[in-house]
């Protein structure tokens, strides 16, 4: 190395030298200024989980009371709860975040019945003392509502540990049916990853769930894996697998009949309730320009006996349809069926969201035997911080039944829907809900009669 070039490494090495001792301290200083990030941090920095939701229902329904007051007729119901859901989830600290969320529903007047009965509830359960009246299903409860810690140690993936909340898809067949004040929930373990482009998969495991009657149910098993594909941002294809190994979810009479209709002499309230479901989705709104849009959906799923199910269990189900968009009206005509297997059992959506679905008055909650076809029609427009909807169902079975007065028939009524939402504020919600439901045919083993119901719903949330 020749003098030269010693001397400009000299040179360059003095000032690296130089540089480095200069700002050696104050990277030292700013480091000690800067404060560490603790748990407490974490948890002050934490996302809220709080909200009150108070509700009022009104319930008018033909037919009479159970026995021993059968020649009376049904009281109507009028119900006042008021839910409260308080917690905090902390943010993440180390990959780690915890939540805890307490529930309270009470009741603030007593003029209905729950329907539960030891926490038990089938369309034959009343509370106790309140036969009279129609149903509203709202029992009291405090309990922890969740309680989970998420990791998120690696990136678009979370992994979530104790109790939860799960909604898939339009919560059809997987939801928290949130409209009741004591939602479902989960306990076990799921895994929510996008960490595929343009691909979003959920799978878990729950060991037991709690209902909306407050039973908690723990014979069995809840095995999920939903995976979501984005075609465009507001277009996705979805497919699905959902397997059951509760052998009993309360719905025995509801699913299979009363008696021992072809069970080998067996109850039918104590039939394997075990089955799986594997189906597809195709959904979205398609935009042709910022004013104009459409909107679809095409679904098939496949349910069966699982795990040592009853037989009968074996049923398929399909919704099709769609509509347009204009600014902010949306219109649109859709046809959904859970089909029969030949009048013994029909395809049976346990841990979905049905009051969303087959109309608001909640006479399809189990699905009858002879299946059902629900033919309706949608509109909600949207004006400033109003929202209203409004829909018609037409309800026919899939296979023909026996109608109670002779002969037999196919069709067991109509409903329609009509609702508006008031988006005060962020934190502030008001809504105006009303259903009625008219019965055509009159279904036989058990009448589904006419029945009206009316909500008022004021919710702030934190």
């Amino acid at each position: 190395m020749n003098n030269s070039v010693l001397s400009k490494f000299c040179k360059l090495s003095l000032a690296v030298a130089t540089t480095f001792a200069i700002s050696a301290p104050l990277a030292h200083a700013e480091e000690e200024v800067l404060p560490e990030y603790t748990f407490m941090d974490a948890v002050k920095t934490g996302k809220n989980m709080t909200s009150f939701r108070l509700r009022y229902e009104h319930v008018e329904q033909d037919g009479n009371q159970p026995a021993p007051n059968a020649t009376k007729p049904l009281q109507d119901a009028d119900a006042l709860t008021l839910r409260s859901l308080i917690g905090w989830q902390t943010a993440p600290y180390k990959n780690f975040s915890f939540a805890l969320q307490f529930i309270n529903v009470a009741k603030l007047n007593d003029d209905f019945n729950d329907s539960t009965f030891g926490h038990v509830t089938t369309p034959a359960t009343n509370e106790p003392g309140k036969g009279a009246y129609a149903k509203v299903i709202d029992p009291d409860e405090t309990n922890i509502n969740q309680a989970y810690i998420d990791w998120t140690g690696i990136k678009n993936t979370r992994v979530r540990l104790g109790r939860q909340q799960t909604n898939l898809d339009n919560v059809r067949i997987i939801g928290d049916i949130g409209f009741r004040q004591v939602m479902q929930v989960f306990d076990g373990a799921s895994i929510m990853s996008k960490y595929i482009p343009d691909t979003d998969i959920f799978v878990a495991h729950f060991e037991s769930v709690n209902q909306i009657n407050t039973r908690h149910r723990t014979d069995g098993a809840l095995e999920i894996i939903n995976a979501k594909y984005y075609i465009t941002p507001t277009e996705s294809v979805t497919g699905y697998a959902y397997l059951s190994s509760f052998d009993d979810l309360g719905f025995g009479n509801g699913w299979f009949g009363a008696g021992t209709l072809n069970n080998n002499g067996k109850p039918n309230a104590t039939a394997n309730q075990s089955n799986k479901v594997f189906g597809a989705r195709l959904d979205g709104i398609h935009p042709f320009n910022p004013n104009l849009r459409a909107v679809y959906t095409a679904e098939y799923a496949k349910q069966s006996d699982y795990s040592g199910g009853d037989s009968r269990i074996d049923a398929h189900y399909y919704k099709i349809g769609g509509g347009v968009g204009i600014d902010f009206l949306t219109i649109r005509l859709d046809q959904e069926l859970l089909s029969s297997n030949n009048g013994l059992y029909a395809f049976q959506t346990p841990f979905g969201t049905n009051h969303l679905f087959q109309g608001w008055v909640d006479k399809f909650l189990a699905t009858p035997r002879h299946g059902i076809r629900d033919t309706f029609a949608t509109a909600t427009y949207r004006w400033d911080d109003l929202l209203f909807f409004a829909d018609y169902h037409v309800y026919h079975s899939d296979e023909d039944f026996t109608i109670s007065t002779g002969g037999t028939g196919d069709k067991y009524g109509t409903e329609w829907n009509v609702a508006v939402t008031y988006n005060y504020s962020k934190n502030i919600m008001g809504k105006v809900e009303y259903g009625d439901f008219s019965e055509d045919d009159q279904y036989s083993p058990g009448r589904i009669r006419d029945t009206s119901k009316f909500w008022l719903t004021a919710m702030y949330t934190f």
